[in-house]
């Protein structure tokens, strides 16, 4: 069986060799072939005896040299010339990409992944580059970082056979071996509706509803400052964890929690929610698995427990070509509401989604989805179905950024009389656009901002909702 060490090595020797020394070499003499530089390294490193001296050479042949010290894993000589590189502007990737390579190879990653890094920011579509970034985090023990840039680089159509074959089996390699995740991020987020209430002031009701003696009489009622939307700034933080402990070849078996937290000032509209998922994964094919995990779920709402739910939750994961993925996921679970028992019921969903490399540095999904909810009470049990889109990937400038949006539909079983005598029917649609920094860290934490905006549009005035959201947080990915 190859080691996933090997198997990194045998990518950068391949890529440095068949895409990386033709490319240095062109853009050298096109773009700075006639300036003339100093540079001074050791003599015995040429086999001329002791001592140092001084050589004046174009870019072109200091690049050369370089590049053939390099081949050579001759790394102390080529050093002082990569160095020397570092004066002409024009060559500043070059420099960049041999001074990471040769960090990487003489044991100094962090200088290799800053160098190819700092590449990338200007160049994220440079795949040769990606590739030796991809293996310096393979080397670190960072792995889920070192599958992210194998798999954007493995969408370049360029790639010859033997490195997208090399890339394929390091992938399997890094899934099957992966033991364990954590994310953690907090922050802050201005939004419009912390309460997710409605703008109106006042609603239609059937008065008969509440008392028969009114008949079908039919008139506005004035809502509370409570049940209408409220602004504020809520302090945010969350985590996602996962454990996969491998039995064999074929089992391994899973441990997943996450939980998020809002909270503003007072208690009324704290939000928090905690859920793990407990199962095993069994390897159907090369790169096909399938999870079955028991599912627990509370939520915290107002400061108090609002809802507890239980069920299974079942996952199919397909790895296609060039890095497109296929994911289904069905999932049932038990509600148990603390605040009114008609909430109490089923919820069936399932879900499937597809991703797909677009260039480089991009990733696209879109996902179909529908829910079926089976409470206690017709009247808030509900149908619902949609789609999601999103694109995100890497900017230049050290940028991650990327939008998505859904839109569905939902029908209710039965009317709530009181608010009409039609079934409710509501058009819901979700969109997000965020940006982040890869460059700027504080504590180890990289900054992000998103931009969030929901609206549901419902016969039923009361449920008429647009929030408009902004979160600024810090995350640290483990």
């Amino acid at each position: 069986m190859h080691k996933i060490s090997d198997l990194g090595v045998a990518i950068s020797t391949i890529a440095f060799m068949t895409a990386v020394s033709p490319a240095l070499a062109a853009e050298a003499e096109a773009e700075a072939a006639d300036t003339a530089i100093n540079t001074e390294f050791d003599r015995s490193n040429e086999q001329l005896g002791g001592g140092s001296r001084s050589y004046r050479v174009t870019p072109k042949q200091l690049l050369a040299k370089a590049e053939e010290l390099v081949l050579k894993k001759d790394y102390k000589s080529a050093r002082p010339l990569v160095e020397a590189l570092s004066q002409v502007p024009e060559l500043q990737m070059q420099h960049q990409f041999l001074a990471g390579f040769i960090a990487v190879e003489t044991g100094d990653l962090k200088g290799g992944i800053k160098n190819f890094r700092s590449i990338l920011n200007q160049n994220p579509g440079d795949t040769r580059v990606r590739l030796e970034l991809a293996r310096a985090y393979l080397l670190s023990g960072k792995e889920s970082n070192a599958d992210y840039h194998f798999r954007l680089a493995q969408n370049d159509e360029n790639l010859p056979d033997e490195i997208a074959r090399t890339i394929r089996n390091t992938r399997s390699i890094l899934r099957d071996q992966r033991i364990w995740r954590f994310n953690f991020d907090f922050g802050f987020a201005p939004d419009t509706n912390i309460n997710s209430a409605t703008s109106a002031e006042t609603i239609d009701v059937n008065f008969g509803a509440i008392n028969p003696i009114f008949g079908n009489q039919r008139g506005e009622l004035e809502l509370n400052e409570d049940a209408r939307e409220k602004s504020g700034i809520g302090q945010t933080a969350g985590f996602s964890g996962g454990v996969r402990l491998k039995a064999n070849d074929k089992l391994a078996f899973l441990f997943d929690a996450d939980s998020k937290i809002t909270n503003y000032a007072g208690t009324a509209s704290d939000d928090i929610i905690a859920q793990i998922a407990v199962g095993p994964e069994l390897k159907l094919a090369k790169y096909t698995s399938i999870s079955i995990q028991a599912v627990g779920q509370q939520r915290w709402f107002g400061g108090s427990l609002a809802t507890r739910e239980y069920g299974t939750r079942v996952g199919l994961q397909k790895v296609l070509s060039k890095g497109q993925r296929l994911g289904l996921e069905l999932d049932a679970r038990r509600t148990d509401s603390k605040f009114d028992d008609s909430y109490d019921g089923w919820q069936l969903g399932a879900n499937a989604t597809y991703e797909h490399l677009i260039g480089k540095s991009f990733i696209a999904s879109v996902s179909l989805f529908g829910r079926r909810d089976l409470l206690e009470s017709d009247r808030f049990s509900s149908t619902s179905y949609g789609v999601n889109m999103g694109i995100g990937g890497e900017l230049p400038f050290g940028l991650n950024a990327g939008v998505s949006g859904s839109v569905s539909r939902a029908t209710f079983d039965e009317a709530l009389p009181l608010y009409s005598t039609e079934a409710r029917e509501d058009w819901r649609g979700f969109a997000r656009a965020y940006v982040g920094s890869r460059k700027i860290k504080f504590l180890g934490f990289s900054p992000s901002v998103d931009y969030n905006y929901s609206r549901i549009d419902s016969n039923y005035a009361l449920y008429q909702i647009n929030r408009h959201r902004v979160n600024f947080k810090l995350a640290k990915f483990f």
